[in-house]
């Protein structure tokens, strides 16, 4: 496939929700898979930060056959893929779910899937993600990857130049960290994303944010001298999308 243009590589970034964090409302996923303009588009998760969790796969797979994907998950524990690096650039979304980001890291590093990936991404198929799924794309975050206290993750896969946090406004230990380690530049500036909201680039653009929840939102951070500063990103609410009105639109 061709490479893509430098507004058609599309990552989408979600501090907390989706179909993992709220169930009952496909909001966001509905989001993301409106950015393919396909009327089925093929949607793989990739859960290697969560070991390849049988529940959180069958979760996947349930909510987006509601949505009216072609739906698929890629293993790297179990290789349910004999070519995973043909399966990922047949896709037109890779969804990342969330976990331990620096075995996923690890693993897909191991694997090769880390270039599988920037070449996905080249080529026009959106990436996105939450939690662990989210950070992977920026350069670096913070992580309970090794337990608490939370530390920077400086080795993401650094698509993205800027720095990235997740569960913005969920886990306070998280936003103080990251907020200091942008202080005191041991991160650069970056984007802050509250749960049940999401942030997308073109490129290395931002573009938006949107969320499914009202009153959400997400912050650029920077530093100012020994502290840091946060501004609020304006946050399009997205409307509320239950499965029982998601299903109509897969018959």
């Amino acid at each position: 496939m061709a490479e893509a243009t430098q507004d058609q590589r599309t990552i989408f970034a979600m501090g907390g929700g989706g179909f993992s964090m709220e169930p009952d409302n496909l909001a966001l996923d509905q989001y993301i898979l409106a950015l393919t303009k396909q009327e089925r588009p093929k949607v793989c998760f990739l859960p290697t930060a969560s070991g390849d969790a049988e529940e959180y796969i069958q979760r996947f797979h349930t909510s987006l056959e509601t949505l009216g994907t072609e739906h698929s998950h890629l293993s790297l524990t179990r290789y349910n893929q004999p070519d995973p690096h043909r399966h990922l650039l047949d896709q037109d979304v890779i969804y990342v779910g969330g976990g331990n980001s620096f075995q996923m890291l690890l693993v897909w590093r191991a694997h090769g899937i880390h270039e599988t990936l920037r070449q996905a991404w080249e080529e026009g198929i959106i990436l996105c993600g939450i939690s662990a799924g989210s950070l992977c794309w920026f350069s670096g975050s913070i992580t309970d990857s090794w337990g608490h206290p939370l530390q920077v993750l400086d080795d993401g896969l650094g698509f993205l130049p800027d720095s990235h946090c997740p569960h913005y406004d969920g886990e306070p230990e998280r936003q103080e960290i990251y907020e200091e380690s942008i202080a005191s530049g041991v991160l650069p500036p970056g984007v802050a994303v509250e749960d049940s909201c999401g942030v997308l680039y073109r490129g290395t653009q931002f573009v938006e944010s949107v969320c499914s929840v009202p009153g959400k939102s997400s912050y650029r951070v920077t530093a100012d001298g020994q502290k840091a500063q946060k501004t609020p990103i304006p946050t399009r609410t997205l409307p509320r999308l239950t499965p029982e009105a998601a299903r109509p639109a897969t018959k």
